[in-house]
């Protein structure tokens, strides 16, 4: 099963790489819809998040004092080449790594899919993800604490329908609409929220 996960996981790294060599360098600048970060950042996190191992990211939450904001700051600055095409070839360096932090190995996918549409949104990109990336990470935002930025607690008010898939989450008014913008809308991202439906609705963040 490990095997097949990070066979999705390469896969979505391979695309966003191809999407990533065809931006010129006002389109690395772009906002994305991670606040505060652009383009080139986010790509810079995917580095960091590639090389981190489990005792490394331990070692790097106390060196950030249990903060994970900082501690993805400190990734970003450190990841982050001085030009785009250096950053770009850091993130071709990584992209077959099976390294993670400690966590269930469906979170690769989550931060793939999920910083996947933190780029490729706001530049306009689209891409067919494969459908069992989008629902495992998906499930996985469901049950996991809103701490570790998950949606459990609101899957206990509000129901998720999926349109594009069988897929039914949680309990309570429904929200429905594609599984990806789904996926984002529980990962705090209100791009997706026009994609959507549903006496729910107004319960997202």
């Amino acid at each position: 099963m490990g095997e097949h996960v990070w066979a999705l996981v390469h896969t979505e790294r391979a695309a966003l790489i191809r999407d990533l060599a065809r931006l010129d360098g006002e389109q690395w600048r772009t906002p994305s819809l991670c606040a505060g970060w652009t383009v080139h950042d986010v790509a810079a996190h995917l580095v960091d998040s590639a090389r981190t191992t489990r005792l490394g990211f331990l070692a790097g939450l106390v060196r950030a004092r249990f903060d994970f904001d900082r501690q993805n700051t400190a990734g970003v600055e450190r990841e982050r080449g001085a030009t785009p095409d250096e950053t770009l070839r850091r993130l071709e360096q990584v992209a077959d790594r099976t390294s993670a932090p400690p966590g269930a190995l469906d979170s690769r996918l989550v931060e793939e899919v999920v910083h996947g549409e933190d780029i490729r949104r706001p530049l306009g990109l689209t891409r067919a993800y494969p459908k069992e990336a989008v629902v495992r990470a998906l499930r996985l935002q469901a049950r996991t604490p809103a701490a570790f930025g998950g949606a459990r607690e609101l899957l206990a008010r509000v129901r998720l329908d999926a349109t594009d898939t069988a897929l039914t989450l949680g309990a309570g008014p429904s929200v429905a609409g594609p599984a990806l913008s789904l996926l984002l809308a529980v990962s705090g991202r209100r791009a997706a929220r026009s994609d959507l439906a549903g006496p729910g609705l107004d319960a997202l963040p």
